[in-house]
């Protein structure tokens, strides 16, 4: 034992250029273990858990109940959530009105009148304008039919037919999610998963 703790101390001087001081300062430290001293592991007072023995009736009965308490849940309807966003808040219901209404004057209150006639009559004027406009088409196109239809039956029967490729649309539907067969959508509510339900 002794013979390598000289070995070891030699070792330090001869090959890190240290001095006995040096050793010994990092000896006392209190922070460090001393290179003399000896070093053992703490001990481990501990020992592995038993297995409980488990009698399998009781396992049996335990199963019993919980089947019983999940059928009682299936008894209970769902609770629904109204959605929150679909219900007017009280505060919308209040009738008091805390800003007062601006009071104009008597050359204001004319001005504006008289503008809003006038624009009254301005979309009025434009409403007829536009139907005229599509009365005249729609008759100058029945008179075409008419003609058309005296001249040839063939060309009268092809004018009627719908033109596919008047207005060209092609549109490709989601191809990355197929359709849940057998998916109830909910109507509004939802069904809240996170209640307990205890009986």
């Amino acid at each position: 034992m002794s013979t390598s703790i000289t070995r070891v101390v030699s070792t330090l001087l001869s090959g890190q250029n240290a001095t006995p001081c040096a050793i010994t300062s990092v000896r006392c430290n209190h922070w460090f273990a001393s290179v003399l001293s000896l070093k053992s592991s703490p001990p481990l007072r501990a020992e592995p858990k038993k297995k409980k023995k488990v009698d399998p009736r009781r396992e049996i009965m335990a199963r019993e109940r919980l089947k019983k308490k999940l059928k009682k849940l299936e008894r209970v309807p769902p609770e629904f959530i109204p959605i929150e966003d679909f219900i007017t808040p009280a505060k919308c219901f209040d009738e008091m009105r805390v800003r007062s209404e601006p009071r104009l004057a008597f050359e204001e209150s004319e001005r504006r009148a008289l503008l809003l006639k006038e624009w009254s009559r301005y979309k009025h004027a434009q409403h007829q304008a536009e139907m005229a406009a599509i009365n005249g088409a729609v008759e100058a196109q029945r008179q075409a039919l008419e003609e058309l239809r005296l001249e040839s039956k063939e060309l009268y029967q092809a004018a009627l037919a719908p033109d596919m490729g008047l207005l060209p649309f092609t549109h490709q539907g989601p191809s990355y999610t197929p359709p849940i067969q057998n998916y109830e959508a909910p109507e509004g509510k939802y069904n809240n998963i996170t209640k307990v339900y205890t009986q």
